[in-house]
């Protein structure tokens, strides 16, 4: 029974633990960026930019699970969360996206193309769609050779935004895991991949919670599309 009444008291402390992590790697964030950008005139052939551009990424990759994990705590998607729905203009959203994702593109030489009619507008959370979104194109960079493309369209209803890269593809494993996420399911620990299938999870949940006259929105991967490598796919209705 003790540790029954213990274990709130135990979340709750990891969960400000989580918390003042997330604050601590978001300065170290912050201060690799402007160091990068204050070395883009350089070479970035030289070792020591490369080195901080790959710290920079796993800094990001770091962020991201910790902002999931205190999100999911929270319980997203529950009536607590703080589900913020309001008309956007979409093209303002992938820009948002973009300049947090530009000093690391910039710093590993890959490409961002963006593709987004000017004046499409959705009803969505802002927030969680750019965490979605900056996610997925931080888990892009570990497969693209060279070249990212970020794009939306509205189609038969919903809204379908794409992250893609011109990488070989996803595996089989993350195909499923993919599928797994959307059952509600988590695909397990690939400790050869360090993947935790976290973010799947985390962005299915992000979708599932925009609902409209009855659909309810969704995530897939594939393999192919614009680009001929991976492709994440986040539907909202």
């Amino acid at each position: 029974m003790e540790d029954q009444h213990s274990a709130p008291e135990l979340f709750l402390f990891l969960a400000s633990t989580v918390h003042d992590m997330k604050n601590s790697i978001s300065v170290v964030s912050g201060t690799l960026e402007s160091l990068l950008a204050a070395e883009q005139s350089s070479t970035t052939a030289d070792p020591a930019f490369l080195q901080m551009a790959q710290m920079l990424y796993q800094t990001k990759r770091l962020n991201d699970n910790l902002i999931q994990l205190l999100a999911l705590y929270k319980q997203v998607g529950k009536p607590g969360y703080p589900f913020d729905v309001q008309p956007q203009l979409v093209a303002q959203v992938v820009a948002q996206v973009v300049d947090q994702e530009k000093i690391l593109l910039q710093s590993k030489g890959i490409v961002l193309e963006t593709h987004c009619p000017p004046e499409l507008i959705w009803t969505l959370d802002e927030d969680l769609v750019i965490g979605v979104l900056a996610h997925a194109i931080n888990n892009a960079i570990r497969y693209t050779k060279d070249t990212i493309r970020l794009s939306v369209a509205e189609e038969n209803g919903m809204l379908a935004l794409r992250v893609e890269d011109n990488g070989d593809g996803y595996t089989q494993a993350l195909l499923d895991a993919g599928e797994a996420a959307m059952d509600g399911l988590s695909a397990g620990v690939n400790f050869s991949t360090n993947s935790t299938g976290l973010g799947l999870y985390f962005s299915s949940e992000v979708a599932k919670m925009h609902k409209h006259r009855g659909q309810s929105g969704s995530i897939a991967l594939e393999n192919g599309g614009a680009l001929g490598g991976g492709c994440f796919i986040l539907r909202l209705p």
